[in-house]
């Protein structure tokens, strides 16, 4: 089996296909309007009565716990809500600060591959990196986006420490993909200590601001959507 670096990350729809919707909603979205709105979403993406969308919140404070959490790994139960959800991964921590991006995508149209989207997924986050000089970096052993940190002490074992900047978590229901990725841009970085996040201890958890970026959610969400367009073709803003 191929390492993720060596997948083929295109994920261009067929040539008669519409643009993807690209919708930025404003202010903090409640969760499980975000989750029944998903579920419908994908249905209707399904059944060819609804465009494949590409939808940016950011959430309150809250946990959410994927389909392999370990509840060993929820550290501070009643810090803030948490949410069981059918998408992919552990514990992760949503809020203010965060961009989390719901990818409503149609696979049938594109390639039926979980493997190689997660990979995808992971070069979107990339691409949309190296717009602000950042190297994002895959690991075989972890999903996510990973920058190194050679400003802090080594981890044991001596080995360079490294920070989580993006996490990914995704379910399919008849190859259509709900749920997303999370980009740390200015969240409280505190309250991931209430978690551990993703399963993985042993590493820290980073943000753009955190790593001296001055940029603002308007900055990523428009490197978002350059990189997008590398990886998965045409997208325009929702007149919604």
């Amino acid at each position: 089996m191929s390492e993720r670096g060596q997948i083929d990350t295109v994920f261009l729809p067929r040539e008669d296909a519409p643009p993807v919707e690209w919708r930025i909603e404003p202010g903090l979205t409640d969760y499980e309007t975000a989750v029944s709105f998903m579920e419908e979403r994908a249905g209707l993406i399904r059944d060819g009565k609804a465009r494949e969308l590409v939808w940016l919140v950011e959430h309150p404070p809250l946990y959410t716990a994927g389909t392999s959490a370990n509840s060993e790994d929820l550290l501070e139960a009643h810090r803030f809500p948490v949410y069981k959800t059918g998408r992919g991964g552990e514990y992760t921590y949503h809020g203010p600060g965060q961009r989390v991006v719901y990818v409503m995508l149609d696979l049938k149209t594109r390639r039926e591959d979980i493997r190689a989207f997660i990979a995808a997924l992971e070069a979107w986050i990339i691409g949309a990196l190296t717009r602000f000089n950042v190297t994002g970096e895959r690991r075989e052993d972890r999903v996510g986006v990973w920058v190194a940190r050679p400003d802090k002490p080594p981890l044991p074992g001596g080995l360079p420490a490294e920070d989580k900047i993006a996490a990914i978590g995704i379910r399919l229901r008849r190859w259509v993909s709900f749920h997303g990725i999370s980009i740390n841009v200015e969240p409280e970085l505190a309250h991931f200590g209430g978690i551990v996040p993703c399963g993985i201890s042993g590493y820290g958890v980073t943000s753009l601001v955190d790593l001296g970026l001055p940029v603002t959610m308007d900055d990523v969400d428009l490197a978002l959507k350059a990189a997008f367009e590398d990886v998965f073709g045409p997208a325009e803003k929702s007149t919604d």
